[in-house]
């Protein structure tokens, strides 16, 4: 152990302000509790700097031009390129500028102590803190401390990789140019969206899977529609290929990326979006006698499997490795960290009570933002049949919906929604086609509040709208 005369006692202390211990520190100090939050990098975390603001930022110009080039009034005034420029200041705005002033400001506003410097754990309850001068704080919690650090790229272990300086999700949404020719390795939301947006923004773009398909945990007609509209703009979309190497003479110029049947693809960039590893490696797990680099096993309240005072909270937990679904569990943690410190024995509550995060397990939301877009909430069909459910699909071309013919022309897209038979409720739902982001919080409400389908009859969609696919998949399943 580390010793210190100075420690620190606080009644929570928090390991990362990303957005999920931001939550966890804003919970416990509306309850009462003395809070301290570490953070190595930037308040606000990866979600603020390197993923969802700023690649939200890159796309949203790509969605509205691509929608309004099917609006008839409207498509000539959208059909030259976008201004890559503007683009990319408005990314930077939405990052500022990827400086945290703002985020810390508002730390130190709900009275959360913030300590800059990297955190880890040196047995129970207390956090060594290394500040970037090199001098050690200890912080000791009376009741709780929580892991936050989130997840960084995983690169898989290809010869020539190590030494190319390949993208990932960071240099994929904070680069300050566009590349020639860009080689995506990977079929997921990010391989999708980055995609979709350096395409857009001049970028001859290649995406290479190794699966059948893209967006593979949702419903298959997602990636196939996603596949389409990538290919009808420009993209070169390689399904069932696999890389053997990576090579770039010195780390620097072009590229090359060489497929397992020797083929060789040249390129500016190499991204690779192919998956997440817990930053989890150097925080001190080994002192409290779990695996340093592992994934944290907890139960609904977000409590370490095995202790009463270590939370892990977020992509750490490995439960659902979005932002909103991260500050959803850092709500739900605080909550439960504050009740445990006024009563130790509050157990996990009951589902969907106000100590269980249920929604991880039955309820996750999630949009990707290509274009189309796909939305979806719960259970695909497959992963609905695997858990043993008795379930009809009820699908709809949304295209056949009035406001959809309405917001653009030509539009075509599919909604489906996954009836439990023996419940008459809903497992799951996904929609996709322009605008459908918007449409899945009532699937989401709809979804986790499991209302009955005899009740959805009764949420009557305003016309018309393209949330009158809510109607037609009804009146679908009624006459199947």
């Amino acid at each position: 152990m580390t010793d210190a005369t100075d420690a620190m006692e606080y009644d929570v202390v928090v390991l990362g302000a990303g957005p999920v211990g931001e939550n966890v520190a804003d919970r416990a100090r509306a309850a009462g509790l003395s809070t301290a939050i570490v953070e190595s990098e930037l308040v606000g975390g990866e979600c603020s700097y390197w993923a969802c603001m700023p690649s939200k930022a890159l796309l949203r110009p790509v969605i509205a031009r691509a929608e309004a080039r099917r609006v008839a009034g409207l498509r000539e005034a959208a059909s030259g390129p976008l201004d890559v420029q503007a683009v990319l200041a408005h990314r930077n705005e939405f990052t500022s500028n990827w400086k945290d002033d703002g985020q810390a400001g508002w730390l130190a506003g709900i009275g959360a102590d913030l300590y800059r410097g990297h955190g880890r754990l040196d047995g129970k309850r207390r956090v060594v803190v290394t500040a970037p001068d090199g001098e050690s704080r200890v912080l000791n919690a009376r009741h709780a401390v929580a892991v936050c650090t989130g997840s960084r790229a995983l690169l898989p272990d290809l010869p020539g990789l190590a030494g190319a300086n390949p993208w990932t999700s960071r240099e994929a949404t904070a680069s300050q140019s566009v590349p020639g020719r860009l080689v995506v390795v990977g079929g997921g939301v990010v391989g999708v969206e980055m995609a979709t947006a350096w395409r857009a923004l001049g970028s001859e773009v290649t995406l290479l899977v190794r699966g059948a398909g893209v967006l593979p945990k949702m419903e298959p007609f997602a990636g196939e529609l996603v596949v389409e509209a990538l290919t009808e703009a420009g993209a070169t979309v390689r399904t069932g290929v696999s890389l053997a190497a990576v090579e770039r003479a010195g780390g620097a110029g072009p590229v090359t990326v060489v497929l397992t049947d020797g083929e060789r693809i040249e390129a500016d960039e190499v991204l690779f979006a192919t998956g997440r590893a817990p930053r989890t490696e150097d925080i001190g797990l080994k002192s409290v006698g779990l695996e340093p680099g592992s994934w944290l096993t907890a139960d609904d309240s977000c409590l370490v499997e095995g202790s009463d005072w270590l939370y892990a909270v977020g992509d750490v937990n490995r439960r659902a490795l979005l932002t909103h679904q991260g500050k959803y569990q850092a709500r739900i943690a605080g909550a439960a960290i504050a009740a445990r410190a006024e009563d130790s024995s509050v157990p996990v509550s009951a589902p969907w009570g106000p100590y269980a995060t249920t929604a991880d397990h039955a309820a996750v939301p999630q949009v990707v933002f290509t274009a189309p877009e796909v939305g979806a909430v719960g259970l695909s069909l497959a992963e609905a049949e695997r858990a043993g459910h008795r379930v009809r699909a009820v699908d709809y071309e949304i295209g056949n919906v009035s406001g959809a013919a309405l917001y653009v022309d030509g539009y075509h897209g599919r909604a489906r929604m996954v009836v439990d038979l023996e419940r008459e409720i809903l497992r799951g739902v996904t929609f996709v086609g322009p605008g459908v982001g918007e449409l899945l919080h009532s699937a989401t409400i709809a979804v986790a509040g499991e209302v009955p389908i005899s009740r959805l009859w009764h949420a009557v969609p305003s016309y018309p709208t393209i949330s009158e696919v809510w109607l037609r998949l009804l009146e679908t399943y009624r006459d199947e």
